[in-house]
């Protein structure tokens, strides 16, 4: 058996693919042995391994054993990929040799880690070989071949390869049964016709062990490497390893972690669970996609589409791991080269985020615990009072009559339909909770959901073709099974005969996992591989039926145990098309459980945070994690869901609120309020004077989101997507940007009244006064009084805001102030979108209008590439020109000479300028 080899074009095993566009191997490399060993390092690496191998069995006193074989000694620590990864297994020398692989002991790791594996594959290791390799009209079709079995049952002698060249920065590795069909997620993707001409990467083969090297041409750059460990396709345990590039490694959610994964032995599981934000525990949604920055700033993502449980265990080499337990291995890698086009590519495979109604970007107030209707109908009432802008009050599990869907508790909240009459008076929207478990205890004839879909054999099934029973908030429940087209009717039509007595705007879809209180259900799970494989990823509760449903449950399209991942995703397209054929408007969706994909139909929300100020740090993070996964509507509960909060954290967690693009308050029962109106007057001043400034900055934000619909933008995003050379910012998750303009550095500590945050190099100005500071990219330093957020604008950027009212059809009717930050060339640019904020397909039938906005030369001109019958509703009003140099003599507005003011810190205002927004227009300054 051949060794793991570095792949050069002198090897007689590697075969290069240059007619698909793939640059030849650097020459003169040689043919080294391990893969990662070369340029002397094999002497050094096999030295230091025996010394240190050799010293710890002296202290240990012979406990460490025999000295294992030289070719196990050739592995450096960081570069042994697990053999044994197991969990709950002590690994010993036995079990690990029986497997064919190296055992060596090393120190244990520090409590929460996980360390070394004792147990690695040797670089001989029995893998596949690439036996042909043929052309198609989009790349290449191959044959692998293994000769020897496996460790897992049923491992797969013959796997077909399938290569396409999609776009030039676009590859499809897809790695599956050659002789079966398997399952494949059901998820609409691209398909090409023709091989793309100029690809940016080169891609080879080893033949055998059959491997995959994909190179950026560019700069050389090995992206990934599968020759590091041997390829394992059996039915139940699919694994691939590269090397990487880089230990700057992004993505690969949902988890509570730091936006930069630590690569130091640490292990990722992709598997839906209902449980609260924690960190090492897989949670909430599956995301097995990554990005990853290169040296120089270029950056890459690899995307596997795969629903199965799934683990990615990432180390020090730097490498990683996939290892999932179902399905097929179809990976899709994105070039780039810099981060933001990554995101753009990603999307253009799964889809682009659906364009949200105006009114969703606004504040949204909801608790678990109003008690009654009129309890709610309080609280919006003192909001109204205090003058604090709201768009959305929400109702939790307590509308519910029993805790049941579709009911409506007659005693507590027999006025709800009254509130959301009130509710629309006031240009304002109602947002109901829905879960996913149906009661299956009400007396038959009582209940029309369970009746109708138990009638209609819509519910997920045991093994015994019975509905599967599992317990949630209404006790006994039966789970709708969304991957049935005939769900998606009946949860229509409950919505429409919920809707006719309580007119929804939108709806908050919960504890869709699918949570259960129960492992499995009211009978537990049978026997047999799908509810025990023969390996079980590091899933949180060590079963895949650990708080939710079987595994072996049957749905229309394939088992849970494929499924589990889609659920969520399933139930937001069902309701997104609801909504639609209810209201006939764009409908509004948050979701708890997600999926690649989701975007296209629902935000999220990052689940039940604590009242603490580490969870508040934690959801910056989670945002950009989000907006990486191309589900850019997204935030946590402000204040904190779980515990009791406290003024200060609260006003601070309002102000980095407020800049969520999904900004809600909400908390749970028997816990005190928590909305803005419940704390003191300063407290609740600053909370709306926050709220206020996101207000006016929802023409900013509606225009990122349409970017984002379009083309894959992202809203928020990590400062180093701009500024990508700088690896200065790589590691930073503490600030954000909106768009590539909007710098916010909030306060996440407490007794505090300053804040150092990082300024990347440029000049930015206070979003505030208008002041500029003069960056060389470095911490600054900043004045963050209780009731202050430090937000700064990038030069060279135009803002459009408008004069904010307490909802946004208030504050849609307002003019418009244009901000300009002029760069140190005194030039910026800015655009706006605009359209009535709630139609459906604007953008696609011409109901818009586009608005560019330019300075050059002293020269402010406003471009109208597209207009629609809103526009002429909207004024511009007022022009504020940041870093104007010089006091201008003059100030004229199409020709004609306008009044103005100039400010010592270098702010030119120009107010009433009255222009149509359908009018395009000219200021200039002398």
């Amino acid at each position: 058996m051949k060794s793991y080899q570095k792949l050069t074009t002198a090897h007689p095993a590697a075969c290069q693919v240059e007619e698909e566009g793939a640059a030849s191997m650097p020459s003169g490399h040689g043919k080294l042995a391990p893969w990662w060993v070369g340029s002397g390092l094999l002497v050094a690496a096999v030295l230091l391994s025996t010394i240190t191998v050799w010293v710890l069995r002296q202290v240990s006193g012979g406990w460490l054993g025999p000295m294992p074989p030289p070719k196990c000694l050739l592995v450096p620590e960081s570069h042994r990929f697990d053999c044994y990864p197991e969990r709950r297994v002590v690994v010993t020398q036995e079990l690990c040799e029986s497997r064919g692989c190296c055992f060596i002991q090393s120190p244990p790791p520090a409590e929460g880690k996980q360390g070394v594996p004792w147990c690695f594959y040797p670089p001989d290791f029995p893998s596949y070989t690439l036996e042909s390799l043929n052309q198609t009209a989009v790349g290449m079709v191959g044959l692998l071949v293994r000769r020897e079995k496996a460790y897992y049952p049923r491992d797969i002698e013959k796997v077909r390869l399938d290569v396409e060249f999609e776009t030039d920065t676009r590859l499809h590795i897809k790695i599956t049964d050659a002789a079966n069909p398997r399952y494949e997620v059901p998820l609409d993707v691209p398909r090409v016709m023709k091989r793309a001409e100029n690809p940016i990467y080169s891609l080879n083969f080893s033949w055998n062990p059959f491997g995959v090297l994909l190179q950026r041409k560019a700069t050389g750059t090995v992206l990934l490497n599968t020759t590091v460990a041997p390829l394992i396709f059996a039915d139940q345990f699919l694994q691939i390893s590269t090397s990487l590039p880089s230990k700057f490694l992004y993505g690969l959610g949902e988890h509570r972690d730091s936006l930069l994964h630590s690569l130091d032995w640490n292990t990722l599981t992709l598997w839906a669970r209902d449980v609260p934000p924690t960190e090492s525990f897989n949670l909430y949604g599956a995301h097995p996609f990554y990005l990853l920055m290169e040296e120089g700033g270029n950056a890459h993502g690899v995307f596997l589409l795969n629903s199965n449980a799934m683990e990615v265990a990432l180390q020090p080499a730097p490498g990683l791991t996939w290892r999932t337990i179902g399905g097929v291995l179809d990976f899709y890698i994105f070039l780039g080269p810099d981060p933001n086009m990554v995101i753009q590519q990603y999307q253009q495979v799964i889809g682009f985020p659906a364009m949200p109604p105006m009114w969703a970007l606004g504040f949204h107030l909801c608790r678990w615990g109003y008690g009654s209707s009129n309890g709610t109908w309080q609280t919006v009432r003192a909001m109204r009072n205090y003058q604090i802008p709201q768009d959305a009050q929400w109702n939790d599990i307590d509308y519910m009559d029993g805790y049941r869907d579709f009911t409506l508790d007659s005693q507590n909240f027999s006025s709800l339909p009254s509130l959301v009459e009130d509710l629309h008076k006031h240009g304002q929207r109602y947002v109901m909770i829905l879960d996913s478990g149906i009661s299956s205890t009400s007396p038959h004839g009582s209940y029309w959901p369970f009746d109708e879909g138990l009638r209609r054999g819509l519910f997920l099934n045991n093994t015994k073709g019975q509905p599967l029973i599992g317990q949630v908030w209404p006790g006994f429940t039966a789970f709708p099974d969304f991957s049935n087209p005939d769900t998606h009717q009946w949860w229509l039509e409950n919505l429409q005969h919920f809707y006719a007595h309580v007119p929804f705007d939108g709806l908050w879809i919960d504890m869709n996992e699918p949570s259960n209180f129960m492992d499995g259900s009211e009978d537990g799970c049978p026997p047999g591989e799908l509810d025990s494989p023969p390996y079980t990823p590091a899933v949180l509760g060590n079963s895949l039926s650990a708080k939710t449903v079987c595994a072996s449950a049957e749905q229309k399209v394939s088992v849970h145990y494929n499924l589990h991942n889609l659920y969520g995703l399933m139930e937001a397209k069902a309701t997104a098309s609801a909504l639609v054929k209810i209201r006939g408007k764009r409908p509004f969706v948050i979701s708890r459980s997600t999926f690649p994909s989701q975007g296209r139909y629902s935000g999220h929300w990052l689940g039940d945070n604590r009242s603490q100020w580490k969870d508040m740090y934690y959801s910056i993070p989670g945002l950009l994690s989000f907006s990486l996964f191309g589900i850019p509507l997204v935030g946590a509960d402000i204040c904190g869901f779980s515990g009791s909060t406290s003024e200060e954290l609260c006003t601070r967690w309002m102000q980095l609120g407020a800049f969520y693009p999904f900004a809600r308050n909400h908390n749970t029962q028997n816990e005190k309020a928590q909305d803005p109106t419940a704390f003191s007057p300063a407290a609740r001043t600053a909370m709306k004077d926050v709220l206020l400034t996101r207000y006016s900055l929802l023409p900013f934000l509606y225009t990122l989101f349409h970017h984002a619909h379009l083309q894959g933008d992202t809203v928020v995003r990590p400062l180093f997507f701009e500024f990508p050379w700088d690896v200065a910012m790589w590691e930073l998750d503490r600030q954000f940007l909106w768009g590539r303009s909007l710098l916010v550095t909030p306060v996440l500590e407490p007794g505090v009244d300053s804040v150092t945050g990082y300024i990347p190099q440029g000049v930015w100005y206070d979003f505030y006064t208008g002041s500029s500071v003069n960056s060389s990219g470095e911490m600054l330093k900043m004045s963050a009084p209780l009731e202050h957020l430090n937000l700064h604008i990038r030069e060279g950027s135009i803002l459009p805001t408008q004069k904010p009212g307490i909802t946004t059809e208030v504050t849609r009717g307002n003019p418009l102030r244009l901000i300009v930050a002029l760069s140190s060339h005194a030039t910026a640019w800015g655009d706006l979108f605009w359209d009535d904020g709630e139609s459906l397909d604007t953008f696609e039938k011409g109901n818009y209008s586009y608005v560019v906005f330019n300075v050059t030369q002293n020269i402010f001109t406003s471009t109208v590439l597209h207009a629609s019958a809103e526009a002429p509703k909207v004024t511009i009003g007022t022009l504020s020109i940041f870093g104007v140099q010089k006091p201008p003599s003059k100030v004229l507005l199409n020709g004609q000479e306008k009044p103005f003011s100039y400010l010592d810190n270098q702010v030119l205002t120009v107010s009433d300028l009255g222009m149509s927004l359908s009018q395009g227009f000219s200021l200039q300054w002398l």
